[in-house]
């Protein structure tokens, strides 16, 4: 990462996630450490309170609550940086009195209304927060519909790309080769996506990632099921494609679609969520993603885009993790400052 400039001073910013890289699951919240290495590169000190692992159920909460309350006795923030509004947001309100600033992802806002209890929560957390980030305007509009204590303290600042280690690689050769990158669940929209390319009839098709639907991709012509990756092979599995699709039900940001548009990638990803945000018309196709034909459609047209498609690393660049680093920054300094 290149030299970034010093703050106008270093702040002490204990940063607390229920997602972080582990070795059992090292794309467990990547963009969370990605943004740590950025601030810590601008100056600034950082002590974690994170949990790295999937296993363990909702006891697991338990032990960030207790490695946060330890990290903020020993290391006296002057603010605490969480993740995810409930259950991180709100186990930093119980054990500090920093200021407090945390970024909402996406299901902790969905979890508002569907979960018992998560509103009273989520709202005690916002109204203790100086600041709510949420990844996209998208999400802003929906936390400030759910907790309308939101809509004086929001921000739009999304996880950004590290366009040094995402960047432009020549096209591969051979048939289309597609890219799906995430968990194989419902909401990724995986099964939609496996039957729109069975209707191409050429090229490869590859998910990366694991999940409950697993099953229902293996064995079928043209596609390949790889299990979850470090986030630092990731850059790597893009060159290797052509397009890399994401129509999931719902994208509250989409940041492998980020990533992919950094790489020179042309991108099929849904229109419900964040990228109609930052994906132009030359760079991909957005889609319906209850419509098969429409995703078959949209995988046919981009994968007739330039690759590498430089439109696509140019719309990239206007989200340099640099420089979402450098507007988060400026939000935790204020709450330094005035808290």
């Amino acid at each position: 990462m290149r030299p970034l400039r010093q703050a106008w001073r270093a702040v002490r910013i204990l940063l607390v996630s229920q997602m972080y890289p582990g070795p059992d699951d090292p794309d467990l919240g990547a963009f969370v450490a990605q943004l740590e290495g950025a601030l810590e590169a601008r100056g600034h000190e950082l002590e974690r309170a994170v949990l790295d692992t999937r296993a363990g159920g909702k006891r697991r909460y338990l032990t960030l609550a207790r490695r946060a309350r330890r990290a903020s006795r020993r290391f006296r923030p002057d603010v605490v940086y969480a993740h995810f509004l409930v259950p991180a947001g709100l186990i930093a309100t119980l054990v500090s009195r920093a200021p407090l600033v945390v970024t909402a992802h996406g299901r902790d806002v969905r979890n508002v209304g569907e979960l018992p209890g998560i509103r009273l929560l989520t709202r005690f957390t916002v109204r203790r927060a100086s600041t709510v980030i949420a990844v996209s305007e998208y999400l802003r509009r929906e936390l400030e519909t759910r907790v309308p204590e939101a809509r004086s303290k929001t921000e739009v600042i999304d996880s950004g790309v590290d366009l040094e280690r995402f960047r432009v690689e020549p096209a591969p050769d051979g048939e289309p080769a597609f890219l799906c990158l995430g968990s194989l669940t419902e909401r990724k929209n995986v099964v939609r996506l496996a039957d729109a390319f069975a209707r191409l009839g050429a090229g490869t098709l590859t998910f990366v990632g694991d999940g409950p639907l697993r099953s229902h991709l293996e064995g079928r012509a043209g596609v390949e099921v790889v299990p979850g990756t470090p986030h630092d092979e990731i850059a790597g599995w893009i060159a290797r494609s052509r397009v890399v699709c994401q129509p999931s039900l719902v994208e509250p940001f989409g940041q492998a679609v980020l990533e992919a548009l950094a790489c020179g990638r042309s991108v099929v990803a849904t229109r419900v969520g964040g990228p109609p945000e930052f994906v132009p018309p030359e760079a991909g196709v957005l889609v319906d993603p209850l419509d098969v034909d429409e995703i078959a459609r949209g995988l046919e047209t981009a994968a007739g885009l330039p690759c590498p498609n430089l439109v696509a690393r140019a719309a990239a660049e206007r989200h340099d993790l640099a420089e979402q680093a450098r507007r988060v920054e400026r939000v935790l300094e204020r709450a330094a400052r005035v808290g």
